[in-house]
Parts: C-alpha cells; structure tokens; sequence
C-alpha cells in the first residue's frame, strides 16, 4: 500500500516534526516584564527622586528643572516615604493660590503616604500601568517589602517598556516566520 519511500520518509518526518517543537520552546518572548525592568531604564535610577518633606517647595521646582523630571517622592526626617510632590501640585497649590514656593514646604502640598499608591518592584509593567490609569496618576513610588521606597516610575518609562516588550516579541515571531529564528538564529 506504501511506497518503500513513504515508509522511510514518516519516521524522518516525525523526527524532523519532534526537533522543530523542540527548537519551537527554546525561541521564546520574555514576558511579564517587572516595574523593575522599567526602572532599570528610567531617568529616576540615575537621580536623586527624593526631598525632604520640611523643605521649600523651592527645593523640590529646582530639581524638577534640574532632571527635567515631574515628581519626587517625599521624605521625613527619618528618610521614609512621606508621599510624592510633583509639578502639578506646584501649579495647582502654589501658583494659582498665589502662595510662594520659598516660603511653602513641600509637606504642605505633597500626597501624603496614606493617599499614595504604589507598587512592588516584582509587579508587572501592566499591572504598574492598570494602577496608575485606575487613579489618573503619571508616577508610582516603588516600595520593597519591608515599606522602604526603592524607585520610582512614570507612565512614560513604563509605556517605553512596554513599546521594547512588544517590539521584541514582533521582531521574533517575523525572524522565525522568515527562518532566522530557531535552529538558524537571528540575525
């Protein structure tokens, strides 16, 4: 019924079938990148993201201008999270309430730490993004386990991880749609 070819052609076919699902599972696509992926190339992980909450409001404008950046975290006396201050709270509780920032401290205008939310380093960049959308906030403190804030990220940093994710998913899936990927490699 089968040609002497047909019948040795099946089993180097099912091997050939069996090393490409092989071959298949080791061409893979990170996934779940972490709010620490995206802090790792944040502007804040260069910078120092924090003030002092007894400060002016002064102090927290000159490093927003310094950084190019639009929020810090605050801190209290003892170095903890106190909250975040960022330029938006500078225009809407300094500048239309005519109020000067010398002579204002920036606890006096910050979220405070009860308000704030706030992520885990671990949590996805998706989850990070869900967060801040939920609540219409462009920065989240990231805090460790013990409460101790280890970074922050905007929506910015984490919309730029997300783009490199999906990027490098397609670049994959078109390098193994044109037989780069796999066994041959990508070049």
């Amino acid at each position: 019924m089968f040609s002497l070819a047909s019948r040795a052609a099946r089993p180097a076919a099912a091997h050939v079938a069996r090393r490409s699902q092989l071959q298949l599972r080791t061409v893979t696509v990170k996934e779940g990148l972490t709010a620490t992926d995206a802090w790792n190339k944040s502007c804040y992980s260069e910078i120092d993201y924090t003030v002092n909450e007894d400060m002016p409001v002064y102090e927290a404008v000159q490093k927003f201008a310094a950084y190019n950046i639009g929020c810090l975290v605050t801190t209290d006396g003892d170095g903890k999270i106190s909250g975040v201050v960022s330029e938006r709270d500078y225009v809407c509780k300094i500048a239309l309430l005519g109020k000067t920032s010398k002579e204002t401290t920036v606890k006096e205008i910050s979220t405070k730490s009860a308000n704030l939310i706030t992520a885990s380093p671990s949590e996805t960049v998706s989850d990070c993004m869900a967060k801040m959308l939920l609540k219409d906030i462009r920065h989240l403190p990231l805090l460790d386990d013990d409460g101790h804030v280890v970074g922050i990220v905007s929506i910015k940093d984490l919309v730029k991880a997300e783009l490199k994710e999906k990027e490098d998913a397609i670049r994959t899936l078109s390098n193994f749609a044109l037989g780069k990927g796999g066994h041959f490699g990508s070049d």
